[in-house]
């Protein structure tokens, strides 16, 4: 039985646990996005590390984590579009318009719950936390399948299968989709 909780102070130690058992993400925490490129430059996989804890601890929304029997297993970010640093400066992702947006930035899952709809349910999971929260428009960045890069954000089939729509504006090379809140 799968369960989705987004990470709060009280799920801290969940959090660590999933990270300590998956060095992958470890390596990066979920700072990618979050730092500005400079700042991911300068810092340590120990610093990343405790930026996320930090960022936890003083009740700024980061992700979803998945459970299976208790254990976490899998990982979305998802948070207001302004904490993540580097997002907000990448210009081919660019905003597309004024309106606030939260932004599911990345996905990380155990080996063994893969290509089990964990990442459908955690998407899912992050558009209800976003809601939650008082998001209206939560925006996605997918890449296509087999895709060198960006990987971890997501493919469009899941993205879709949620209800998201393509909001790429014309001549945009990376793909941009939102989920609206009625």
């Amino acid at each position: 039985m799968l369960e989705y909780h987004p990470v709060t102070r009280g799920r801290r130690a969940d959090l660590a646990r999933f990270s300590e058992r998956h060095g992958r993400f470890r390596y990066c925490s979920c700072m990618r996005w979050r730092l500005t490129s400079a700042e991911y430059t300068r810092s340590t996989k120990a610093s990343r590390i405790a930026t996320l804890d930090t960022l936890v601890e003083a009740d700024i929304p980061v992700g979803v984590l998945a459970y299976l029997d208790g254990e976490p297993v899998g990982w979305v970010s998802v948070a207001p579009r302004e904490t993540y640093g580097a997002l907000e400066r990448y210009r081919a992702l660019a905003r597309i318009d004024d309106a606030p947006v939260w932004s599911v930035a990345c996905f990380f899952l155990d080996s063994h719950v893969r290509r089990q709809g964990v990442t459908l349910g955690l998407l899912n999971a992050a558009v209800a936390y976003a809601h939650a929260q008082g998001a209206t428009i939560i925006e996605g960045y997918p890449v296509a399948p087999n895709a060198r890069l960006y990987t971890y954000m997501g493919s469009p089939a899941t993205f879709f299968a949620a209800g998201f729509v393509d909001v790429t504006p014309a001549g945009r090379s990376r793909l941009v989709m939102r989920y609206v809140v009625e």
